[in-house]
């Protein structure tokens, strides 16, 4: 036990060592503070200065505006820009014009039409968390979604327009959305 070294417990040296941020606001100091929504950069003065900044910045990237490109809505010119659910393409007249341009992913699916409305066709979408599913392209009238890949076969129990594709530990298989019907095939 005697060749621990003593000056590594020494708290004075150590708080003589830590420098303090300095709130830009205020000049007070900053320190780490905790949230039920997680950690940040707050200013000791609270009450009298509200400046916050997040803990972790996140890389963002400012916005390029691409010379030569049009908004068909509108006419003004398109940029990259950064947004909380990634890189997209938008106009540069946000407030007043609100296109974004779809990603250019050629569109190969069959065109599967809605078991449900029959107006609309069935479209894969994204969920905020990265999650895709699969809904009707009539959106606010027909909310009908499935979780798996629709293929355009009707059930041949009981008569549904679609079956879904699922990937299961055993292999491929087909199966009828309804809940209350049970077939499956296997593929």
């Amino acid at each position: 036990m005697s060749k621990i070294d003593q000056q590594l417990f020494n708290a004075h040296e150590h708080a003589l060592a830590k420098e303090f941020e300095l709130c830009p606001t205020c000049g007070g100091e900053l320190a780490l503070k905790h949230s039920k929504n997680g950690s940040f950069v707050g200013c000791n003065n609270y009450p009298s200065c509200d400046y916050t900044r997040p803990l972790v910045q996140y890389e963002s990237i400012d916005t390029e505006v691409i010379a030569g490109s049009q908004c068909p809505e509108c006419g003004h010119e398109m940029a990259i820009k950064s947004g909380r659910f990634g890189i997209f393409i938008g106009c540069t007249n946000y407030p007043d014009c609100h296109h974004i341009e779809k990603s250019n992913q050629p569109n190969t699916e069959v065109k599967i039409p809605c078991p449900h409305c029959e107006s609309g066709v069935m479209e894969s979408r994204t969920s905020r968390y990265g999650k895709t599913f699969y809904s009707c392209s009539a959106y606010p009238k027909c909310k009908y979604i499935v979780n798996y890949p629709p293929i355009a076969q009707t059930c041949p129990d009981c008569g549904f327009g679609i079956l879904v594709e699922r990937k299961t530990a055993s292999g491929h298989r087909l199966e009828c959305p309804q809940k209350s019907c049970k077939y499956k095939q296997v593929i």
